[in-house]
């Protein structure tokens, strides 16, 4: 495993001003129900700020659990361009908001006309929105081998070789040029954040590894090895936000979002093989992604630096959600 990006900067400041936390905003995180968004908004509504979390939330179960961690539930539907949920007077919208489908209408719909509806709609209810954040995907670079991506580089359709996501990446680009140019046209001061490998306490594409490893199936690499990405915990995924925003401008910024180290899928098979004594087993293939290695210098010259080592990570990751298969 390695580091990716430039040194840490000698003081914790963008643009000559020092970045502060996010408290006391009213902020709406959009796609609330999903992996990232979910402990996002209540992350942030443990620390003073009035969180909206938005989707379609049909189940009322789902609204009653974000009620109870501090999040006011409203409902939205991106692909029905029922808006009508977004709240008045936000500050900060967060949207997180995804379809991974195979329909390219409805992924166009949701990934990019439904990101470019939210901005929208939420310029229009408040004269005091002061960013907008459009979570995007380093899914959209084209490969390069091992090479660090940066956001100038080229883009192209990296996630069309694995099964179940042929619409991913040219959505997600779409997003990004329809987000950009209302963003302009409103005066929204937006950050557009390509966001490399999420996952958490009890759940991310490793976890998915485990319970392969743990049925003796073979986990999918490229044969380009290693297969290698920036993997960000959900903790730092929500302390990285401020210093995100700090970059929003008009037009709109990119920039790469991922965790310091560089780590594999081998790397990480192997670490939940030490921890569980599952042994795995791994099949090359082109049909799934490549490597794709986010370089980190922009987001590092906020001052921001991942917190959660990687192997603290994997550990929390497999107590977390297969305390039963920790070797003790």
């Amino acid at each position: 495993m390695s580091v990716v990006g430039s040194a840490v900067p000698a003081a914790v400041e963008t643009g000559g001003e020092a970045v502060g936390p996010l408290v006391g905003k009213r902020i709406l995180v959009t796609g609330v129900t999903g992996w990232v968004a979910g402990p996002l908004a209540r992350a942030l509504a443990a620390v003073g700020n009035e969180v909206f979390g938005a989707a379609r939330l049909r189940d009322d179960d789902q609204r009653a659990a974000l009620a109870a961690d501090g999040v006011t539930p409203v409902p939205i539907d991106l692909a029905r361009r029922d808006l009508d949920g977004i709240p008045a007077d936000l500050d900060v919208v967060l949207h997180l908001a995804v379809a991974k489908v195979d329909s390219f209408p409805l992924a166009m719909a949701v990934n990019a006309e439904g990101a470019a509806d939210v901005l929208e709609v939420a310029a229009a209810r408040s004269d005091r929105l002061e960013a907008f954040l459009q979570c995007s995907s380093t899914a959209v670079y084209q490969p390069c081998g091992h090479e660090p991506r940066r956001e100038g580089d080229a883009l192209g359709d990296s996630h069309r070789p694995m099964p179940g996501m042929p619409t991913y990446s040219i959505s997600k680009i779409a997003g990004e040029v329809v987000v950009a140019h209302t963003a302009r046209r409103l005066g929204v001061p937006t950050i557009i954040a390509r966001l490399n490998v999420p996952y958490g306490d009890t759940w991310g594409w490793p976890l998915f590894h485990l319970l392969l490893m743990e049925q003796g199936q073979p986990v999918p690499v490229h044969v380009d090895a290693p297969t290698s990405y920036t993997p960000i915990h959900a903790d730092d995924i929500a302390a990285s936000i401020p210093y995100l925003l700090s970059l929003a401008s008009v037009p709109a910024t990119t920039v790469n979002w991922g965790g310091d180290e560089v780590v594999s899928i081998e790397d990480w098979c192997a670490a939940m093989g030490a921890i569980t004594g599952l042994a795995p087993r791994f099949e090359p293939t082109e049909a799934t992604i490549a490597a794709i290695i986010p370089d980190l210098t922009l987001l590092h010259s906020t001052g921001f630096r991942s917190s959660v080592s990687f192997m603290d990570g994997i550990w929390r990751l497999v107590e977390g959600s297969r305390p039963d298969l920790v070797r003790r």
